[in-house]
């Protein structure tokens, strides 16, 4: 195995000095769950470990004020720059009981955790698991279980696909995630009714968020998404800061990972991929849906405005070329979620809407608590 980059050899000696002194001065585990997702036969849970002030675990940092979807408690925004300021609790074992089982892992070197229980013996829709390390209560994790069956999804960029951040200029991105506060966004129109319009056509169908944010703003993408109206998923977001092959790791490898990885975890769904034109998505997707035609029912490109295409590649000022349209899949694009929504039903890629008394109750998650006996 080669040699890890020299940023991570950093980040971690910093991290494991920082974490010798807070224990020394009593500091403990503290546990923050974010919304996985599962089928019959395997559910996929995902959390991270960070260190608290010893018997404030549960009350210190921006975080903790927050469930564990950041979308049920009360409306509480921080400036971004405050989410990147923790200290992970590294190869930190840990215990998942999901249903039936119960699963053991350790965080890793940002103090993540990801395990995959199977046998879980879940009913399908929206459940909780419970995440406990040493010194802390047993926590609650919002899972979604996709039922036997369904063959419709969802998958969505956030970035300047449901939330206008201009995000890939450098300056403006740093300006969005450390500086302004969550509220201070706004959902591109029309994005969150089309998402609910399908799903309420398909019960059951998963809608995923795959960006390449840090989990970091996990807990304040889910209030924004339940505050705009936005069918509350997974995220399948990435870590901050430097990787062991660099100062950074790929965006775009990873969301090109997360479409392979739910192609294999769901082998009977075929998703509609949601996007934006703004940099790599199209390119992606297009990729993807070549080389897994069976599991792609349509790309849709939100495009963006001329102003933000400017933003986003201020090196070109020329409207871009598009010449991304998948041979195998349909490729629509328009720019908001209403003419999406449009060209989506005169091509029928979204189904009738299943009559509510028909339809079986898809509840968001429970509030998540701390388990105590």
């Amino acid at each position: 195995m080669s040699r890890p980059h020299a940023a991570a050899i950093i980040e971690d000696a910093v991290h494991e000095q920082v974490e010798r002194v807070l224990r020394s001065r009593g500091w403990g585990n503290r546990v923050i769950t974010h919304v996985g997702y599962g089928s019959s036969s395997f559910v996929r849970v995902y959390a991270r470990i960070l260190l608290g002030r010893k018997g404030r675990e549960q009350t210190e940092g921006p975080e903790a004020r927050q469930d564990a979807t950041g979308a049920l408690s009360p409306a509480h925004y921080d400036r971004g720059w405050r989410a990147f300021i923790t200290s992970p609790a590294t190869g930190v074992p840990v215990k998942v009981t999901a249903g039936d089982r119960e699963v053991y892992g350790r965080s890793d070197r940002g103090g993540h955790v990801d395990i995959v229980a199977r046998d879980h013996g879940l009913a399908p829709g929206w459940q909780q698991v419970l995440v406990e390390v040493q010194g802390t209560e047993p926590v609650a994790a919002d899972v979604f279980i996709v039922a036997d069956g369904v063959t419709h999804g969802i998958v969505s960029d956030i970035d300047d696909t449901v939330i206008t951040t201009m995000l890939p200029r450098p300056m403006i991105a740093a300006f969005n995630t450390f500086v302004r506060r969550g509220k201070a966004r706004h959902a591109v129109s029309g994005m969150a009714p089309m998402y609910r319009r399908i799903l309420s056509a398909h019960p059951g169908a998963p809608i995923v968020y795959v960006s390449t944010g840090a989990w970091n703003t996990s807990a304040t993408l889910n209030r924004f998404l339940v505050d705009n109206g936005f069918p509350l998923g997974p995220l399948m977001l990435t870590d901050w800061g430097p990787t062991n092959t660099g100062w950074f790791r790929s965006g775009q490898d990873h969301k090109r990972t997360c479409l392979h990885r739910l192609a294999r975890d769901f082998p009977d769904i075929t998703w509609l991929l949601f996007g934006d034109d703004g940099q790599h998505d199209p390119a992606l997707y297009t990729e993807f849906a070549e080389a897994r035609p069976d599991r792609v029912d349509a790309i849709c490109i939100r495009q963006l405005t001329p102003a933000e295409q400017v933003l986003s590649n201020p090196i070109k000022l020329d409207p871009p070329l598009r010449p991304w349209a998948a041979r195998t899949v349909q490729t629509f694009s328009a720019p908001d979620g209403h003419g999406l929504l449009r060209l989506l039903e005169e091509h029928g890629r979204v189904g009738e809407p299943v009559a509510a008394d028909e339809q079986p109750s898809r509840p968001g998650p429970r509030r998540p608590h701390r388990v105590t006996d």
